[in-house]
């Protein structure tokens, strides 16, 4: 006689079944088309089918019932049989608005409605590819690399082709290669790794990189290692102007910069999502801006252009970074000189101000700082706002997750609701920052507090990986297209 305990393993079985069926379809549908698949943002490109069916779960945070594994794997079928081109798919949205419109679960019900869907998208054409370089190797710049190598696909967009560093020691090679292979916060690197230390090179899930040693930037010649109108992707935070990032630019081989740090002056700093639209091909030199203004900047926006912020203050709980000490000793900066890992310690943040370069309206209306604490990843920015109008908890929480589920800025924006999260549960998230919709203080007047995760890391090298890829004209088109989302859509 079959028990409840047999009849759940079976289930599970028959469903892990399914999700490994997926996997080829997931993997051809990205190396021949470079269609990324995503079930509402999760992204199911190399996961196992424990974390496929993990994915599909997820789907409970719309008020859906849980994603039925067949339905994807037969839209995921479908989608192989239509030329899509590159694009960023959701899985979800199409097998909804499929149930939704009553179709049979054909092959040519599916081939007719993919075809409608999508007949209108602004899927871009396969690009040239664009070889990338790393200035500097540092936590961005090797979290960086690891997403550039995950999103290799076919070799037809991004192509990380070296990167630049000042020799450590006589191992250096040896040590940067273990340092990409392992890291004690993102875990093991996911693949293979040799390295050449004749040819100077790192092996990494089959992409050549070649580590080019200099001091200068001006002073490689990329063109005699067949790198050709490169982007330079400063890592090293030393130049922030046009003048000291312009050394690149008179290297052989390079054609643009993207900084990852807040740019100075004339510099376009972009916040992807928000305002990367002001990205133009003319564009030598860009800013990504800090991990900070990344977190918050799309949570203002959205909230902005519901309610309107008249004035606010930002406060940001920071994991201490590289440039304080692990241990009392001297610093330049103030208070950076006392033990990280010891102390809470207040700085300064310029994010609050960095914001009204990707958001103009807000010029003026907000202040920042920022406190340093003993943690090595993942900070919180804490919104406190007045707003253009009165807002209770359950409007701006149902807001704000549906943004974060359907409009344009669903890369930049999560919601978590886990009443057991925190901080360490946010390493590795891939949007630019998570709302705490538990932590949310309204009261039905005009004020609101907010509370945005943000991992610092990798977040932040996501952004910067959506810029590179705006700037070679290789970002992929979000399918089915997002529609903004307006607050009073969704009262509760």
């Amino acid at each position: 006689m079959s028990t409840a305990y047999d009849t759940s393993r079976i289930e599970w079985a028959r469903q892990e079944e399914i999700a490994e069926r997926m996997i080829p379809l997931i993997g051809r549908l990205y190396r021949s088309g470079g269609v990324v698949t995503n079930i509402l943002g999760r992204r199911i490109i190399n996961r196992s089918p424990a974390e496929i069916l993990q994915a599909h779960r997820f789907t409970r945070e719309t008020g859906d019932e849980v994603l039925d594994p067949e339905k994807t794997f037969a839209m995921l079928g479908a989608l192989e049989r239509v030329a899509v081109g590159p694009a960023s798919i959701d899985v979800a949205r199409l097998v909804r608005e499929f149930d939704a419109d009553g179709g049979a679960w054909g092959e040519p019900e599916l081939a007719g409605f993919l075809r409608e869907k999508l007949a209108s998208s602004d899927a871009a054409p396969a690009a040239a590819p664009t070889d990338v370089v790393l200035y500097g190797f540092g936590r961005i710049g090797r979290l960086v690399a690891r997403l550039l190598i995950a999103h290799q696909g076919s070799g037809q967009g991004l192509r990380l082709r070296a990167i630049v560093v000042r020799r450590g020691s006589d191992d250096d090679l040896l040590k940067r290669a273990e340092l990409l292979r392992r890291d004690s916060v993102h875990g093991p690197f996911a693949g293979t790794i040799e390295v050449d230390e004749q040819e100077q090179t790192i092996l990494a899930n089959g992409t050549l990189i070649r580590v080019i040693y200099a001091n200068d930037p001006a002073a490689v010649d990329y063109t005699a290692y067949d790198i050709h109108d490169a982007i330079v992707v400063d890592n090293t935070g030393r130049w922030r102007d046009e003048e000291g990032l312009g050394q690149h630019l008179a290297a052989p081989g390079v054609s643009r910069v993207l900084l990852t740090a807040p740019g100075k002056g004339a510099i376009k700093n972009i916040v992807f999502g928000v305002n990367s639209e002001q990205l133009e091909p003319s564009d030598a030199i860009v800013s990504a801006a800090s991990c900070t203004t990344n977190a918050i900047t799309p949570v203002l926006a959205a909230v902005d252009e519901a309610y309107g912020v008249v004035r606010g203050h930002v406060e940001t709980v920071h994991s201490f970074t590289n440039d304080q000490n692990l241990i009392d000793n001297f610093h330049p900066g103030s208070r950076r000189g006392r033990a990280a890992s010891l102390n809470m310690v207040i700085t300064e943040t310029g994010a609050a101000k960095a914001v009204a370069k990707a958001l103009p309206q807000l010029a003026g209306r907000l202040t920042g700082s920022a406190i340093r604490v003993p943690t090595p990843n993942v900070s919180l920015a804490i919104l406190n706002l007045e707003l253009g109008r009165d807002v209770t908890r359950d409007e701006i929480n149902a807001y704000l997750r549906q943004t974060a589920l359907t409009s344009p800025l669903r890369q930049q924006i999560d919601y978590s609701e886990n009443p057991d999260a925190v901080s360490s549960d946010f390493v590795g998230t891939n949007r630019a920052g998570v709302v705490d919709g538990l932590a949310t203080l309204a009261a039905g007047d005009d004020r609101v507090i907010l509370y945005v995760w943000y991992d610092n890391e990798f977040g932040y090298s996501a952004q910067v990986l959506r810029v590179l890829e705006r700037m070679a004209g290789v970002h992929p088109a979000i399918l089915p297209e997002r529609r903004p989302v307006r607050a009073e859509a969704v009262l509760v």
